[in-house]
């Protein structure tokens, strides 16, 4: 079950409480009778196991994959097409 974080409106009280998702939330301070709010922070993600990483299952030929492929040498002769072939339908 998840651990919220709740801060009275009126005096400032902080209290953490164990509840299921499907409870609902705390809107009155057990201190003064205020109103309750919900604290939220930032959550730590901690990935763990192989394939996370760019050095994770590569090969040492491998290593450079990200980086953008060079550009190809200007081919300088010019496309032929049909038209230019010679070739003659026939009418």
């Amino acid at each position: 079950m998840p651990t919220y974080q709740y801060r009275c409106t009126s005096c400032n009280e902080e209290l953490e409480v164990v509840q299921k998702f499907t409870d609902d939330a705390l809107t009155v301070c057990p201190q003064c009778d205020g109103g309750l709010r919900k604290v939220f922070n930032a959550v730590g993600v901690v990935f763990k196991g192989s394939g996370f990483y760019a050095t994770d299952n590569r090969s040492k030929g491998k290593v450079n994959a990200a980086k953008p492929a060079e550009p190809k040498p200007v081919d300088s002769k010019p496309a032929v097409s049909a038209s230019s072939t010679g070739a003659t339908s026939a009418a």
